[in-house]
């Protein structure tokens, strides 16, 4: 049985968020796909590098502008586990990336309160592909810091 691409790429997001979870540092992961092939893996480093900005997204925009030679990202999908936050969804907008794919909502920090102005018109996003195994990963982390 194949798995639909959004469900297979936002898997290769929760093994980077896992990763993230392993290294205590809050478990969101990414991956960006061009041409169904991941160019860019990530997740988040915010306390090993000391830096709030240091979100997985900001980490796959480094990474897959560097592998394409070039700034934006419009033939590109970012996979994230965590509906991004304001910052990041900015981001999204300066790389024009194609479309945005997240798992679980943030309805503390996610971007979608202030609506989707922030991105470039052109960028697409849904919503809760994987929506539970995303949000379950959060929820052992902070458990665990209870």
């Amino acid at each position: 049985m194949n798995i639909p691409p959004d469900e297979h790429f936002m898997k290769e997001a929760l093994k980077e968020a896992r990763k993230a979870f392993d290294a205590e540092e809050v478990p969101v992961g990414a991956v960006i796909v061009c041409n169904e092939k991941i160019i860019a893996r990530g997740h988040n480093y915010t306390e090993h590098l000391n830096d709030a900005t240091a979100h997985a997204e900001m980490q796959v925009y480094t990474s897959a502008s560097n592998y394409l030679g070039g700034k934006y990202l419009e033939d590109c999908t970012l996979y994230v586990t965590l509906e991004p936050c304001v910052m990041c969804a900015g981001a999204a907008m300066w790389t024009q990336v194609g479309r945005i794919v997240f798992g679980t909502k943030d309805p503390k920090n996610g971007f979608l309160k202030t609506g989707q102005q922030l991105l470039h018109p052109k960028t697409k996003v849904t919503g809760g592909i994987l929506s539970d195994e995303c949000a379950e990963l959060m929820i052992a982390f902070f458990r665990q810091r209870r």
